[in-house]
């Protein structure tokens, strides 16, 4: 008897468990021939290696539970203790508004399991298209097939959305009401998934890869790579759905809250709107672009990814909704000039980030063999490179250097990190918390960009040198 992985290959009947101690004289390998576990010497902790991903996993949740109640509670002001509040009374305080109004009702859980499990179910009844992904070392170079409906899934939650808010079924912003409640099941909702589907890789599915032997850092960085479950394929599904339509949801839920308590929505809540209708949009019509990429072929599904697209993105990058949420607008009406303004900037530094993603992937899909070009709103001018100039290299990859990317190799780093600046930008700065974004968004492209550098450096020798050559400039042509 065997039985199917979660990406559709056959394993044993029982696959062999990792211990903590493990024999590294006798490595198990994959179908390729290659070691599921690093060598001694192989083995490159990112995040502070199993200290720093154990403060990651525990200090983040309580970072986002600061954040929510500094923002609604202490008026977007850091909280702190009262002058004749000590600090034992003060945590105790926090930990009673996270009990009266963060943990879950069942009214809180009923919402967001039916959220996901309907983005589930658009994922394998909406229409759609198929598309592969890059060949796979560890399946003898077999490229998986992947179905991308993120479009009619997106737009078909709106219209849901929609109806039963004007129909007073049930009214948008009670998401952002119960942002609390809501994002307390987020945050269990990933760990739980996180440690299920790490025991279950180990111990059923056996599809574990480049294993250091530490299950903390292990089930932080991920075991499988691509788990699925029938056409669903997880990390796609996380990556795609989850964030981005939570953020839009809770942002259009802004502005109907304030159309209902002041008869207008506020230009900076369209403009917040604007921002992440065009990000989620964005992520929906290029969901076949994102099927090549370094993150659908290399990186591992594990906690890393999977608390932060459930959780971590809808419920910190939602900080600039909640500052326009709990303010009246008069808080922050700002001339028409700077608005014009932040309104030119987000949709240039948006240009860019749009045309230049879709150069990069529609290569990287033209160069695995699919020639086909899908134009979804909105199609900008340049977005597809005619016979785009790359460099070929000696282990078979091709790396291109045309496009935008002959001017800045990250450049559409610099125009999403241009984005998320407007975006603090619109609520000035009254509070800091609009602005974690940006800053934590900076250390993060900062530290990835080193990150994919060194293993560029690594995977390709002597062609990166060359590649550098080309394309010499990281984030800013001319400059840096």
């Amino acid at each position: 008897m065997s039985k199917t992985k979660t990406d559709g290959t056959k394993v044993g009947k029982q696959a062999e468990p990792i211990e903590n101690n493990i024999d590294k004289s006798s490595r198990l390998v994959d179908s390729s021939g290659t070691s599921r576990f690093l060598a001694d010497k192989e083995i490159e902790y990112d995040f502070g290696g199993p200290i720093g991903v154990t403060a990651m996993m525990l200090g983040f949740p309580l970072l986002m539970y600061y954040m929510w109640i500094s923002a609604e509670f202490y008026h977007g002001a850091l909280a702190w203790p009262e002058p004749d509040q000590s600090w034992p009374q003060f945590l105790a305080h926090l930990y009673q508004l996270f009990l009266d109004h963060g943990k879950p009702s069942p009214r809180a859980w009923r919402i967001f399991l039916t959220f996901f499990f309907t983005q589930m179910l658009f994922y394998v009844t909406l229409p759609g298209i198929w598309t592969k992904g890059q060949p796979l070392n560890h399946l003898n170079r077999k490229q998986l097939p992947y179905y991308c409906n993120a479009l009619a899934s997106f737009y078909t939650s709106i219209a849901i959305a929609v109806v039963l808010h004007l129909t007073g079924l049930f009214k948008i912003y009670t998401i952002v009401d119960m942002f609390g409640e809501i994002m307390t099941c987020a945050i269990t909702l990933g760990f739980t998934i996180s440690i299920a589907l790490y025991v279950y890789t180990l111990t059923v599915s056996g599809d574990y890869h480049r294993m250091t032997g530490n299950h903390v850092y292990d089930m932080f960085m991920g075991a499988p790579l691509n788990p699925r479950v029938g056409i669903i394929d997880l990390k796609m599904f996380f990556e795609v759905r989850l964030p981005w339509y939570t953020l839009f949801f809770l942002t259009l839920g802004l502005c109907a809250k304030q159309y209902e308590e002041y008869g207008y929505v506020s230009t900076q809540a369209w403009f917040m709107l604007l921002a992440h209708w065009l990000y989620a949009n964005a992520c929906s019509k290029g969901e076949e672009l994102i099927v090549p990429t370094w993150d659908m072929a290399y990186e591992k599904f594990g906690f890393m990814l999977i608390f932060w697209n459930i959780a971590g993105v809808p419920y910190t990058y939602s900080q600039c909704t909640l500052f326009l949420f709990y303010h009246d607008p008069q808080e922050y009406n700002w001339s028409t000039g700077y608005n014009v303004l932040l309104f030119t900037v987000l949709l240039a530094a948006y240009y860019f980030f749009d045309t230049g993603n879709a150069q990069k992937n529609a290569f990287r899909k033209q160069m695995g063999g699919d020639v086909h070009i899908r134009k979804s709103f909105p199609f900008l001018p340049y977005q597809i490179l005619k016979n785009p100039k790359y460099l070929k290299c000696s282990n078979g990859s091709v790396l291109l250097i045309d496009g935008w990317y002959k001017y800045a190799r990250k450049i559409h780093y610099t125009a999403d990190y241009i984005q998320c600046l407007t975006w603090a930008l619109a609520c000035g700065g009254a509070s800091v918390f609009p602005w974690f974004f940006p800053v934590f968004f900076l250390i993060t492209l900062l530290h990835r960009a080193d990150r994919d550098n060194a293993k560029c450096k690594k995977k390709y020798g002597a062609d990166w040198d060359k590649y550098l050559k080309e394309c010499p400039y990281q984030f800013l042509p001319w400059i840096y």
